[in-house]
């Protein structure tokens, strides 16, 4: 990789060092790489931000109100993600259970297929970087990264399913 003035840059010096940042880079190209499999099995229509609300979806079917709130977002921000996501088919509204002027959200039979389909492509990525850098070395550096995410308070959010878009 070429820096400044043209010379090259090692991996280890594209962060600046900086843990978080180098963290970050490597998520996004782990997505990028994600999408690509998604892409390759029907799903190219996704994007990384659609996962904000599957991940509220996977387990609950909540209504608009509830679906703000877990996403941290106002009533009209929530509805018009829902409603992309309903426009390509991955979710829909349901009456609610106890009382029909209740909506309700939920995946679509095309929803869970590309969650099964997500769950398959980070298996696919799991066992490229195994294969590429050794089960061993990959399994060390999960371990610190669930550590640090841990020390940083956001291993709760994502065991709930409660991750939420950075500010």
């Amino acid at each position: 990789m070429e820096g400044q003035e043209g010379r090259d840059v090692g991996a280890q010096d594209v962060a600046g060092r900086y843990t978080g940042t180098l963290a970050l880079f490597v998520g996004f190209a782990a997505a990028a790489r994600i999408q690509d499999l998604m892409s390759a099995d029907g799903f190219g229509d996704l994007r990384f931000s659609h996962g904000y609300v599957f991940q509220h979806l996977v387990d609950a079917e909540p209504t608009v109100g509830e679906l703000a709130v877990r996403m941290g977002v106002t009533q009209q921000g929530a509805s018009k993600a829902l409603k992309e996501l309903e426009s390509l088919g991955y979710a829909g509204r349901i009456a609610g259970a106890g009382d029909a002027r209740t909506r309700r959200v939920r995946l679509t039979r095309r929803g869970t297929d590309a969650e099964t389909a997500a769950r398959h492509a980070r298996t696919t990525l799991q066992d490229e970087l195994a294969e590429r850098y050794g089960r061993e070395r990959l399994e060390q550096a999960h371990g610190l990264l669930a550590e640090l995410l841990d020390g940083f308070g956001g291993a709760a959010a994502v065991r709930r399913r409660e991750v939420r878009r950075p500010r």
